[in-house]
């Protein structure tokens, strides 16, 4: 398998030098040069395979031959180890539950893979290697749970200050051992510069081992393609189907367009995001205009710059921009929501049906629900992207009654955070890392 830069198509690399990088020299974001088709008999009999078997295969037909087939199923079935159901609302909208890993968030997907990925690539390196990676709320819980004790590995995860949820805090600030987290004053945004930053820093890195362990590695985003072909086995009506994606950084609708690519056969994606609607805002005017992020009650969708955009914009490509922008609106609608709209949908969808979603998945509710006005036949399915207990103030508020919280969260609450502030600023972040890990 070789990988090029989306800033730079003519230049490859391997699989084992875009995950251990995390991002290209060029500070574009690694694609793979080509996205082979699964067989169509697989794509058919999808209900006869496993979970396991699916995320097996995908990695086997992507990766051709990178990594010998024994190795990669083993990193696939310790990755994949748990479940990710669709619970049907009605008979044209289900919602798919991306919260049953250790952290209860569907990034735990992803996290899981790259800590065996890494782990994997990183045998007989004598120098450490250091995760370095941004968290708008769930990235840093589910990184901070793959990687926890992972032998030759050290991450270090920066967080918004006061734009996390107290759980997603308690989840990636009380493990310790070979996990630190760094509060910065300012935004995601912020964090997500300074993480990039840190990337193209010559004296760091010569220093530091560094990789990264957000979306912008093709380690995280390949293994959220997994659940979207699960998903799909599990319908009962597999015609007309629309995957509507709560979004921040893009990352997860991204990998839905490489399941997409694969063979999986998806009607159309939409994008459901928060007042942060940089992305809606373009499949609408074809104007891309990044934005500093504004707090909203779904904070990891708080947004301003998403990276993965950019591998949109590649599986879209075209030398005229006009018709990259006709080619994805054609494939994706984009919808965008307030708090208010929120809290009502978190209202209606336990009133009607008695289900309690979290506020990213009372988004995606909203735009399914809208899209479906205008596309009647359209059979949707909602990625409900984290536990509802992961934000139990805000959810409890609008239920108005006690919400159970899972055991792998209730431990938390007594446990002792454990965090260095930081100014929204490379430099003081840069010496952080020097002083600590170089």
């Amino acid at each position: 398998m070789r990988l090029y830069s989306t800033k730079n198509r003519s230049e490859f690399t391997s699989l084992r030098e875009a995950v251990l990088r995390g991002l290209p020299p060029d500070n574009g974001l690694y694609m793979p040069e080509s996205i082979p088709a699964l067989p169509e008999p697989f794509i058919r009999n999808l209900k006869d395979y496993s979970f396991q078997d699916i995320a097996f295969t995908i990695t086997k037909t992507l990766f051709q031959g990178a990594i010998p087939d024994e190795d990669l199923r083993k990193i696939t079935d310790d990755a994949v180890n748990f479940e990710a159901p669709v619970v049907s609302l009605n008979e044209h909208q289900h919602i798919l539950e991306l919260f049953h890993g250790p952290s209860l968030a569907f990034k735990d997907f992803g996290a899981r893979f790259m800590a065996q990925l890494m782990s994997y690539f990183n045998q007989g390196e004598s120098r450490e290697l250091v995760i370095l990676v941004a968290t708008s709320g769930d990235t840093g819980g589910a990184v901070a749970a793959g990687f926890y004790q992972t032998p030759g590995t050290r991450v270090v995860i920066l967080y918004p200050k006061g734009k996390v949820s107290d759980l997603q805090e308690k989840q990636l600030t009380t493990l310790g051992h070979n996990i630190s987290a760094l509060e910065v004053e300012g935004t995601f945004d912020d964090c997500q510069a300074i993480v990039k930053q840190a990337f193209l820093d010559e004296e760091l890195t010569s220093r530091i081992r560094l990789t990264s362990a957000n979306s912008i590695n093709i380690s995280r985003l390949v293994p959220q393609s997994f659940y979207y072909f699960e998903a799909f086995k599990q319908l009962e009506n597999q015609e007309n189907v629309v995957f509507c994606v709560p979004s921040g950084n893009f990352g997860n609708l991204t990998a839905g367009l490489l399941a997409q690519r694969m063979g999986l056969p998806v009607q159309h994606f939409i994008a459901a995001t928060n007042i942060n609607d940089v992305v809606p805002e373009y499949l609408e005017s074809g104007a891309y205009t990044p934005r500093p992020s504004q707090r909203t009650l779904s904070n990891a969708m708080d947004v301003g710059n998403p990276s993965n955009f950019a591998r949109m914009q590649d599986l879209y490509h075209d030398l005229e921009e006009r018709s990259t922008w006709n080619n994805m609106k054609a494939s994706i609608s984009g919808y965008a929501y307030t708090d208010e709209a929120t809290r009502k949908a978190v209202k209606e969808v336990y009133d009607r049906y008695g289900y309690v979603i979290d506020p990213h998945g009372a988004v995606g509710y909203l735009a399914l629900q809208e899209y479906q006005e205008k596309n009647p036949g359209a059979n949707g399915v909602i990625l409900e992207t984290a536990h509802p207990a992961k934000f139990l103030p805000d959810v409890e508020a609008i239920l108005e009654q006690t919400i159970t919280v899972p055991e792998r969260l209730a431990v938390l609450s007594d446990k002792e955070k454990v965090a260095d502030l930081m100014p929204p600023e490379y430099g003081p972040v840069k010496k952080w890392l020097l002083e600590h890990l170089g």
